[in-house]
């Protein structure tokens, strides 16, 4: 019960830090009329508003998970970190390719459907945020593109 507690504050606060740092924003595009500071608002209004029922109603007795469950998030957690530092220097398809086949055997221990998963995923979201959403990506390392 405490523990529910003390999160909720930890993270209204981190919503607070969120919500206040996404006024520091430049000013967007003159067409766009609410703006790049829009989104993280709203995301950090919805982390108050679900932090704050974590204070107000707290699990009465949380269960908390196994060391094996613990240790699988803290490796999946690591696995995104190197994946967003990879990004640049290695461009997008292979650090997505490589995080989303690991990630993928985490879920389901099978060699060649997390490889094509990890494969399959890096390509269909480069096409999509390549030319679908005109992100502009770099496929590959920039010193491979020329």
């Amino acid at each position: 019960m405490k523990t529910d507690r003390v999160f909720g504050v930890v993270v209204i606060l981190v919503a607070l830090t969120f919500i206040v740092s996404a006024y520091n924003l430049p000013a967007g595009n003159i067409f766009d009329k609410l703006g790049p500071k829009a989104f993280p608002i709203i995301v950090g209004i919805g982390m108050i508003l679900s932090a704050a029922m974590l204070v107000i109603k707290p699990d009465p007795e949380p269960d908390w998970p196994g060391m094996p469950t613990l240790l699988a998030l803290g490796f999946a957690t690591a696995v995104l970190i190197g994946y967003a530092y990879a990004l640049k220097p290695l461009g997008f398809l292979f650090p997505t390719a490589i995080a989303a086949s690991v990630l993928s055997y985490q879920i389901s221990p099978k060699r060649v459907p997390a490889i094509l998963t990890g494969v399959g995923l890096s390509v269909g979201l480069f096409v999509i945020f390549k030319y679908a959403l005109g992100l502009s990506l770099f496929a590959l390392p920039r010193s491979l593109m020329g």
